[in-house]
């Protein structure tokens, strides 16, 4: 920063010296850019090729592949009010989202941060005091004011590309929001549905000890009447307590499911309860998966490494034209007087103009180790840009691949369950009739148990597994749709 002369005139020759300095600086910076400026040019990164289509037999209808994606709120399509109501609740409650908007803000204002060496930086100085003599004379009053002007000249841009840096990690944050709020919208829909499935299969065991229990007075009956021995009645007593066992712990898997849906919600456990009663009224949502080439701008996790290697390219780029020189351009007007009111008369008032240069000598290499540790920063990043791709081909993949399967399995269980369920009532009926022995009864008994429990895993993975298809696809997000900006929860 200059300071003002006390004189109160500025000498013509010292003023020109000073422009002409600052000519000659600014003549030295353009020459020293010419051979710069193809330095700081980074190498492009090389496309990944994207298959034409999915490897689990999906068609596509390549004319109406736009409307093939996700819904935006696609979880309204498993048909259930409240979820629906608890997803929006979610979407504004929950700690991470917060968290992750909080972190956009920070991003935000490390943008602007960078940002402001672009721009001249201005300073007011301003100061006035008054001598009280303490032994005759009049008392006097001085005054100074000065106005500084300060700019980077960023010749090899390096202030731009730290700009740039900047602004790719804002686009990086707001990505991973948009990921968080994905992540957490789908663990709300997955352990919703877990909540009630865990109910339905609840059912299922407390109906299985009523079965247990009619068998078992019938068991008590013939043992009175000398028709069933012992044995059988210690049996059947032991398939009744198996059954009961079985309560307890699906209870206990109930009630922590639903604690970590209050936690995703944001909520106190204590007092949060899911009204409806199981998956009768949930419907299966039928989904294509659209085209792999389109699914990278609607994976707002793949659009994050992308925005990462842009701050790593910007970064390289800053760390190469850090081994240039930096200019440094100044200015400044002001004013001293000994009158506080003449102040700003023109006998009083300065000017400066001045230019630096700082280019580095020898730092032990520590410039260029810099540029080599910001180049293998970004060769990293490449590498996990094409992981990142290759892992959202494969979630879609495997997605799709478990809706098949478990859509074949469903089929199967539910004609077994069919047939456990008549093999059961046939033998029960046929050992009233004294015709099976009880063994037969407890078999077909622990098979119909088996089985229905089976199913309403089956239907749950079902489920989720198109929850997993919603998420691999991204959920209906798209980076060049509207509405996509962080919102604040």
């Amino acid at each position: 920063m200059s300071f003002p002369s006390r004189h109160r005139d500025v000498p013509h020759a010292a003023f020109s010296l000073k422009a002409t300095a600052l000519a000659a600086a600014v003549a030295a910076a353009l020459m020293l850019s010419g051979c710069a400026s193809r330095t700081v040019e980074l190498e492009p990164v090389t496309e990944m090729k994207v298959p034409d289509s999915w490897g689990s037999g999906a068609t596509v209808d390549v004319a109406r592949s736009e409307q093939l994606w996700p819904d935006t709120d696609w979880w309204r399509q498993f048909g259930s009010s409240e979820l629906a109501r608890l997803v929006d609740d979610g979407q504004h409650n929950n700690f991470e989202i917060a968290a992750a908007y909080s972190r956009v803000q920070q991003a935000e204002a490390q943008a602007r941060i960078a940002g402001a060496p672009l721009l001249p930086e201005v300073d007011l100085a301003m100061s006035a005091s008054r001598t009280l003599p303490l032994s005759g004379g009049s008392p006097s009053n001085t005054a100074s004011g000065l106005l500084t002007v300060s700019y980077e000249v960023d010749f090899w841009g390096k202030n731009r590309a730290s700009a740039d840096a900047a602004e790719s990690a804002l686009r990086a944050n707001r990505y991973d929001r948009e990921t968080v709020a994905l992540t957490v919208t789908s663990g709300i829909v997955s352990t919703y549905l877990q909540v009630l499935s865990l109910r339905d299969r609840l059912q299922i065991a407390k109906q299985n000890v009523e079965n247990a229990q009619r068998v078992l007075k019938v068991v008590e009956a013939q043992s009175r009447a000398g028709s069933a021995s012992p044995l059988d009645l210690a049996r059947q007593r032991s398939a009744l307590a198996n059954q009961r066992q079985l309560i307890p712990d699906l209870e206990q898997q109930q009630l922590d499911a639903q604690t970590a849906l209050a936690i995703l919600l944001g909520r106190p456990p204590q007092n949060f309860t899911v009204e409806e009663k199981g998956l009768a009224e949930i419907q299966m949502p039928k989904i294509a998966a659209g085209l792999p080439s389109e699914l990278l701008s609607r994976r707002p996790d793949v659009r994050r490494a992308e925005a990462r290697l842009a701050e790593a390219n910007a970064n390289v780029a800053v760390a190469r034209a850090a081994l240039f020189p930096s200019i440094t351009l100044t200015g400044s007007t002001g004013a001293q007087s000994n009158a506080l009111l003449s102040l700003f008369n023109g006998p009083n008032l300065l000017a400066n103009l001045g230019a630096g240069l700082i280019t580095p000598i020898f730092d032990s290499g520590r410039q260029q180790s810099r540029r080599d540790l910001a180049i293998a920063q970004k060769q990293e990043l490449v590498q996990v840009y094409r992981l990142r791709v290759i892992n959202a081909l494969s979630e879609v993949e495997k997605a799709l691949g478990a809706i098949r399967s478990l859509e074949e399995r469903y089929r199967l269980k539910t004609g077994e369950v069919d047939q456990a369920r008549f093999a059961f009532e046939l033998s029960e009926i046929r050992y009233r009739a004294g015709a099976e022995d009880l063994m037969v009864v407890l078999d077909t008994q622990r098979n119909l148990s088996e089985a229905q429990n089976q199913l309403g895993q089956i239907k749950l993975q079902r489920l989720q597994a198109t929850v997993s298809l919603y998420k691999a696809l991204g959920g209906g997000w798209h980076d060049d749709a509207p509405g996509n900006a962080a919102k604040a929860p």
